[in-house]
């Protein structure tokens, strides 16, 4: 598995817990190495830390892994050209059958966002609002968030489905409760294990994708 863009490796030391045999790859020096002093106190070895960019995977062999992870570059890439090379580099490095799992960032979460912790945002960036909501980019957030591009909904499958890939899912991340979750990540035990099933049920429905703020899209590769 490569996790590209992982950061200080949230994803790729839990997914080695679980056994599998992960890669990780991000543009900070600091965060491989946060990465690798966690995986040392959780017990667990990284196969490869790879300091680089989601549009240059040259570190890694052509067809080399069963799953790729592009959990955060698709919306840290703000431009077009930059998020179908990370695309392109990613399908290059995937075995025929494999898996990608690909996150992005709805065009209204920061909206959403503002809403509950910065009402007077839309106010005093209102240029930036109209960019987001005609563009998808957000450059000055005002503290709200770095730059990037939040998708709509409906561009995912298109973006992605042409460069060969077989849709398995498209989920929205916080199911039904995002923003208004502190009750559910309060609960534990049964109650806990009833809100994650309910949420990744309703997750699936698309009339939820558009207000939710996290998609995850798993496509598999063609094996041809």
């Amino acid at each position: 598995m490569l996790d590209v863009g992982g950061g200080p490796g949230r994803y790729a030391i839990t997914l080695a817990e679980q056994g599998y045999e992960v890669s990780l790859l991000d543009l900070s020096e600091n965060g491989l190495a946060w990465a690798r002093d966690r995986a040392l106190e959780a017990g667990v070895t990284l196969k490869a830390t790879a300091r680089g960019n989601a549009v240059d995977l040259s570190a890694f062999d052509g067809q080399s892994f069963d799953i790729v992870l592009l959990m955060g570059p698709l919306y840290h890439l703000v431009t077009e050209e930059d998020r179908t090379i990370a695309l392109e580099e990613a399908t290059r490095v995937l075995k025929p059958g494999g898996v990608l799992c690909a996150s992005f960032i709805t065009r209204y979460a920061p909206l959403r966002d503002a809403a509950k912790r910065q009402p007077a945002w839309i106010l005093e960036h209102a240029d930036e609002v109209e960019r987001l909501l005609s563009t998808g980019v957000l450059y000055d957030s005002g503290g709200l968030f770095t730059d990037a591009y939040f998708a709509n909904q409906t561009e995912v499958r298109p973006l992605i489905e042409p460069y060969g890939f077989e849709t398995l899912d498209l989920i929205a991340a916080e199911g039904i409760v995002g923003w208004i979750e502190e009750g559910v990540n309060a609960a534990s035990g049964e109650l806990w294990d009833a809100w994650v099933r309910l949420n990744y049920r309703l997750g699936k429905d698309p009339s939820v994708h558009g207000v939710a703020s996290h998609l995850l899209y798993v496509g598999r590769k063609n094996p041809v």
